[in-house]
């Protein structure tokens, strides 16, 4: 299967420090990566990279084959590279439905209509209520997003992304913050994901990376170190020794 994600020897430098080193990395429809390292490894700078919001010294991203570098983060999603953020960036004065609604709008080139009035858009109203539905946030579209519950709020995230229809879709620690008794409801969500979606999860819970990844990356110094298995990961020698540590010795691998 042909790659729908293609990162080419990326590298970024802030003065003499290189954050991100000649990194590659290539994704086809339906992969679920997880991307793991220590605290500083460089996994922000190279989502930042990728997704527009950081100019790469050199190196290339491509996107269903397409080079997107002189494209800006906006450009890049409506080529189908969609995030996440770790803290969500949700409105609180703004409803799941408003939340929704908009992404929707923006997708489809009408975002500088009427705002107000987009539920009186059928289609618009149609898509809306089945992405909050199949989130299990349709009882809470029209309560304002200060209302609802923090790890509902990441689900709406999760809404708000998928309403762009990516190709790809970065998550950066998506489970971030959630009380314990939410997360199970964070798991499904990303086990509901379309099957054709390339997934990339940032992730610091090893558990959820377990559980959720067929294939790991492992940054460290901004350098990938590792690419493979979820059970290969544990037995490399210098991940172990850069990253999981006692993890891996505890006997947790899957």
């Amino acid at each position: 299967m042909s790659a729908i994600f293609e990162v080419d020897n990326l590298k970024k430098a802030f003065g003499g420090l290189t954050v991100t080193n000649n990194v590659s990395l290539s994704m086809a429809p339906g992969d679920r990566v997880a991307l793991i390292g220590p605290n500083g490894a460089g996994k922000t700078s190279f989502v930042n990279l990728v997704t527009g919001n950081l100019q790469a010294d050199s190196g290339e991203v491509r996107i269903a084959g397409q080079n997107v570098n002189r494209l800006d983060a906006i450009g890049r999603v409506k080529r189908g590279l969609v995030r996440s953020f770790q803290v969500t960036r949700l409105f609180q004065d703004m409803t799941p439905a408003e939340h929704v609604g908009l992404a929707i709008l923006q997708r489809t080139g009408r975002s500088g209509r009427m705002f107000g009035h987009f539920l009186s858009m059928r289609d618009v109203t149609a898509e809306m209520e089945e992405l909050l539905g199949t989130l299990g946030l349709d009882g809470l579209a029209h309560r304002k997003v200060s209302e609802i519950a923090y790890g509902q709020q990441r689900l709406l995230e999760i809404a708000v992304a998928m309403a762009l229809k990516p190709k790809v879709l970065l998550l950066d620690e998506p489970a971030a913050g959630v009380p314990q008794s939410d997360t199970g409801r964070i798991e499904q969500a990303l086990a509901d994901l379309p099957a054709d979606l390339a997934v990339l999860m940032i992730e610091h819970d090893m558990d959820l990376v377990f559980r959720f990844a067929k294939r790991v990356v492992v940054l460290a110094a901004g350098t990938i170190i590792f690419d493979g298995s979820p059970k290969d990961v544990t037995q490399d020698a210098r991940v172990r020794e850069a990253y999981l540590g006692s993890y891996a010795n505890a006997g947790h691998a899957a």
